[in-house]
């Protein structure tokens, strides 16, 4: 039995959030150094690549556990790069290559695409072979786009892989299997070779036609062998997640950035943003306050781009403050009072108006060591769902205080990490 459409759906939201990550950064435009080095997440560059400073390894590797599984359905997703040369009509009625072409029906620059590929393979009888492999492929091509007063040519290079599963001997009532992609092109003569020949953001999705999939985060208790099954699996550059609804255990997502179990889009974001660095708020604002020169030139790189304009423009003040955030509901929950709630350290009793000195232990950050010693003022007093204690603060000597505090932007301490003062 195959899985449902809405949640293929739901884990291929998700899927393609971790392909187009990095694809194309705020502001947008070509000029931004940052959008001239490119593909920064799950890149296989061909074999040698590595080695010659010219591109990244050739593949990713990782293992996963499946429990009463014989059979199973795998899509290895990819983005093949696309050079777009924008050509303009000479005078003798052929073309030269231009870095910007204006046409009236808008502007190209030469630019670098992507197309998405997505290749599938199975069922693959897991019963039958202890090991199993098929190529990749994506064939070159070259596309012709002809526009008033020059054109668009579009060439993709030829990329050649191979995707591999190894099953190991079983670990109580779990098996290990091991997925390898590997780019199996020539080793590249340059960089643009190199990139050109890359899969770029490559992540795989499995499906478990029977049985299911045991998570490597949290392994069931009434699994025999699941936690010791877990200590012998290996990754490399990847990490598989369940995917899908929280219980569900029939997909996997093997990504190249390491996400939770059941990972899922915020249903307030309205559409994909590229650089999820960032907030989609920030961004959106940011987009929001460019000029229209800057935009033109935005529009002019990529129509994702462009669509990312669009989008931003449009946006309505509802959908803007859906963007600012899901705030605790006091109604929702009558208990919970972080305004009023405090917490004992030392004896002292520190709530909302309370001044502490910071003294940071964990070092999660630099910014700790930057706050270490300075006074700031409680805000709030939060209790986690494991029931671990935190305190919001916002800094004395910060100009910024106010607008933090508006914001709802807090510095969060555990109760061992302040120091209670008397004024």
């Amino acid at each position: 039995m195959t899985v449902e459409s809405a949640v293929w759906e739901r884990a291929r939201a998700v899927a393609d959030a971790v392909l187009y990550e990095g694809y194309l950064l705020y502001p947008y435009r070509a000029t931004s150094s940052k959008n001239q080095v490119r593909w920064q997440f799950g890149v296989l560059g061909p074999p040698g690549a590595a080695d010659a400073g010219l591109g990244e390894e050739d593949h990713l590797a990782a293992d996963f556990l499946v429990h009463g599984t014989t059979a199973l359905r795998v899509a290895v997703r990819f983005l093949h790069l696309q050079n777009r040369r924008a050509e303009r009509l000479d005078e003798f009625g052929g073309h030269r290559p231009v870095p910007e072409l204006v046409t009236p029906s808008g502007t190209w620059l030469t630019w670098d695409e992507a197309v998405e590929t997505e290749v599938w393979f199975g069922p693959i009888d897991l019963t039958a072979s202890a090991s199993w492999s098929q190529p990749i492929a994506a064939a070159p091509c070259i596309e012709v786009e002809v526009l008033d007063g020059g054109r668009l040519v579009r060439e993709r290079h030829g990329v050649h892989g191979v995707v591999e599963f190894d099953v190991h001997a079983g670990t109580g009532d779990v098996e290990r299997v091991t997925l390898t992609v590997r780019n199996t092109g020539a080793p590249p003569t340059d960089r643009q070779d190199a990139i050109e020949r890359s899969l770029i953001g490559a992540h795989v999705l499995v499906e478990a036609l029977d049985g299911g999939f045991v998570s490597l985060l949290e392994p069931p208790d009434d699994l025999p062998g699941a936690a010791e099954a877990v200590a012998e699996c290996r990754q490399h550059r990847c990490f598989p997640v369940l995917a899908g609804p929280a219980g569900f255990d029939r997909l996997l997502l093997i990504s190249p950035i390491i996400l939770y179990d059941h990972p899922e889009i915020a249903e307030q974001s309205s559409g994909a943003l590229y650089d999820s660095t960032e907030i989609d708020e920030i961004l959106t604002l940011r987009v929001m306050a460019m000029t229209e020169e800057e935009k033109a030139q935005a529009r002019a790189t990529d129509s994702r781009a462009a669509r990312i304009i669009d989008q931003c423009d449009g946006m309505s003040a509802e959908a803007m403050l859906d963007l600012h955030g899901v705030w605790w509901d006091p109604l929702a929950e009558r208990s919970v009072r972080p305004d009023t709630d405090a917490v004992l350290v030392d004896g002292v009793r520190v709530a909302c108006g309370s001044r502490v000195r910071l003294r940071p232990s964990r070092r999660a950050d630099a910014q700790d060591m930057f706050v270490s010693g300075r006074i700031a003022r409680v805000t709030a007093v939060h209790e986690d769902f494991d029931g671990a204690t935190h305190v919001a603060v916002v800094m004395d000597d910060d100009p910024g205080t106010e607008v933090h505090e508006w914001y709802g932007r807090h510095l969060y301490f555990s109760p061992e990490e302040i120091e209670p003062l008397n004024s």
